[in-house]
């Protein structure tokens, strides 16, 4: 059976980010309690320190899948002997980068 193709990358070799679910359900969890904290006109610091919690946790399932990104598929992609892939990651990653300055 062939696999499939997405964004360049063979499905079947995209790494699991399974081990992230945990924390993402838990910051899914948070969310609805800021929805219900709002819905209870709760105090804005308070919200606010939820937001902040939530923006910190999710910011640490993202560094996960950007380090397994690195050590994966810009790694593999270095290894091997297509300059194409080797330039589309690097190309990948620039955009990721101005993404992420621009807020």
């Amino acid at each position: 059976m062939a696999e499939q193709i997405q964004n360049g990358q063979e499905m079947g070799k995209n790494p699991s980010h399974e081990d992230n679910l945990v924390a993402l359900r838990r910051i899914e969890g948070q969310v609805r309690g800021v929805q219900g904290m709002i819905e209870d006109r709760k105090y804005c610091i308070d919200i606010l320190n939820q937001i902040h919690a939530i923006k910190g946790a999710l910011g640490r399932v993202e560094e996960k899948i950007l380090e397994k990104h690195f050590q994966h598929c810009v790694t593999e992609a270095i290894k091997g002997t297509s300059e194409k892939e080797k330039q589309q990651k690097l190309d990948e990653i620039l955009k990721l980068i101005h993404q992420t300055r621009r807020g």
